[in-house]
């Protein structure tokens, strides 16, 4: 083999080992290219999920923020409506006890009513001797009917008639407007037993508290169910009043 061919074989070995290498290097390009590309992609989606469940963590949370304003919005709503509710309830309480002073100054119809009470407090405590407490300016009204009072009392319970003895310690008086945060009371009488173990208190006040009490539902749904005091005389209110006969 002379020098040429060496020469030819030698250039065919470098671009053979040439060529392999470029083959090599175009093979590691693609492949870098390639990877390269597939964390590029997952680089972009694990971006993507963080802004999904950025997203989404804000959305709960405006969601929430809604909720609880709502939630707020209606407890002061409930608040306001309930608020409303008892000033009304307080007002249509306060304009019984104004019935009640028209009813203590109708002379005729209050000795009546007096005489009832005494009556009825005489029925309950079925004691043969009471105390009687009244306020000051009925003391007379008192006086004038005990006598039947106490005849119809034993009358009615087939017993012998009680004592009962006039209190000079007298309950408040009425009403007024100039002192109106001060202690009163619109009628009535406070009956006790004689060792005062056992008191009835059969004022006009406490019979309206009484009343009002057995009465605050039927009220209440007056104003829930009608919507106020301008309906209580529509059907709901009517059908509370059927039902109670």
């Amino acid at each position: 083999m002379n020098d040429g061919d060496v020469s030819r074989q030698i250039q065919q070995m470098v671009r053979f080992i040439r060529q392999e290498a470029e083959e090599k290097a175009n093979e590691i390009s693609v492949s870098a290219e390639e990877e390269f590309n597939i964390e590029k992609l997952q680089i972009v989606e694990a971006e993507r999920r963080k802004i999904r469940q950025e997203y989404e963590r804000k959305g709960k949370q405006v969601e929430i923020r809604k909720k609880i304003e709502y939630s707020m919005q209606l407890n002061a709503s409930r608040i306001k409506v309930l608020q409303a509710q008892d000033d009304l309830v307080n007002s249509i309480k306060e304009s019984a006890r104004k019935e009640l002073v028209r009813l203590s100054n109708d002379k005729r119809g209050y000795e009546n009513l007096l005489k009832a009470l005494v009556v009825e407090s005489l029925v309950r405590l079925r004691e043969t001797a009471v105390l009687l407490r009244c306020r000051e300016v009925d003391r007379k009204v008192v006086e004038s009917v005990l006598e039947e009072a106490k005849r119809d009392y034993a009358d009615k319970i087939k017993v012998a008639t009680p004592k009962v003895t006039i209190d000079n310690v007298y309950l408040p008086p009425p009403p007024t407007k100039a002192d109106s945060h001060q202690p009163y009371c619109s009628g009535g009488v406070v009956l006790a037993s004689e060792d005062g173990k056992i008191v009835l208190e059969n004022t006009l006040d406490a019979r309206l508290d009484v009343a009002f009490r057995q009465k605050l539902p039927q009220i209440r749904r007056c104003l829930v169910g009608q919507g106020g005091p301008s309906s209580w005389y529509g059907h709901g209110c009517e059908a509370d009043k059927d039902s109670s006969t």
